[in-house]
């Protein structure tokens, strides 16, 4: 379990540190409701993410990929190419990374976030958790990770929890700055939302990359 804990760990922190996720987290704590919103929004977020892997861990549960068949194979595939995919988007990124001094365009969902309700908060970090491509490629990666291990239902849960947790912790260092330095987290969340705003492409680009070569070299292990 101790091997499966560690290779899921770096795909966690690709949500951990994914700047959208984190922005979203960020506005609601200017909007009328700051706390309210920004906890409802992080509540959210780890239904999203704990939906989303339990249910890949159930499917790739139910494909039997453990052991060495022609199903552990095809796993092993499927984790190539996810490696692949992020490799792919990792380049992506990096062309259209914004010049010096300019931001990232920010998605259209965003206009408009100051004045979410806690209940639309709550509802947008679930789709932001499902949703995400990013989250969604790297969980896909974990759920077969913990499928080919031959892990107990128990073990899974453990291993499952500490992939949510360390996913969340993005989302979750706004709100506790809030809380812990009141007003004057005001400053240390806008100079954070400038940084990720003008760095989103570029920090995206270096994870993809490096953890889609990671993937790759599991992919072609597990082929």
């Amino acid at each position: 379990m101790k091997t499966v804990i560690g290779e899921i760990l770096p795909l966690a922190l690709v949500v951990t540190v994914s700047p959208i996720n984190i922005i979203a987290g960020i506005l609601l704590l200017f909007s009328k409701r700051p706390l309210t919103n920004a906890a409802a929004y992080l509540v959210g977020f780890t239904v999203g993410v704990a939906g989303l892997l339990a249910a890949l861990i159930a499917i790739a549960g139910a494909l039997d990929l453990h052991g060495h068949s022609n199903r552990a194979r095809g796993g092993g595939g499927l984790v190539l190419v996810l490696g692949v995919v992020l490799l792919v988007m990792g380049f992506r990124r990096f062309r259209k990374r914004p010049r010096h001094g300019e931001t990232s365009p920010r998605p259209k969902w965003m206009a408009g976030i100051e004045d979410f309700s806690p209940g639309k908060s709550l509802g947008t970090g679930v789709v932001v958790g499902v949703a995400n491509p990013k989250n969604l490629v790297v969980a896909v990666a974990a759920a077969v990770t913990v499928a080919t291990a031959g892990l107990s239902a128990g073990q899974q849960v453990v291993v499952g929890v500490v992939y949510v947790v360390v996913a969340i912790l993005g989302v979750a260092a706004p709100l506790v700055v809030a809380v812990s330095l009141g007003q004057r987290s005001h400053d240390v969340l806008e100079s954070w939302k400038t940084w990720l705003d003008q760095n989103n492409a570029t920090v995206m680009a270096l994870l993809f990359v490096i953890f889609g070569v990671v993937l790759i070299g599991k992919g072609i292990g597990g082929v």
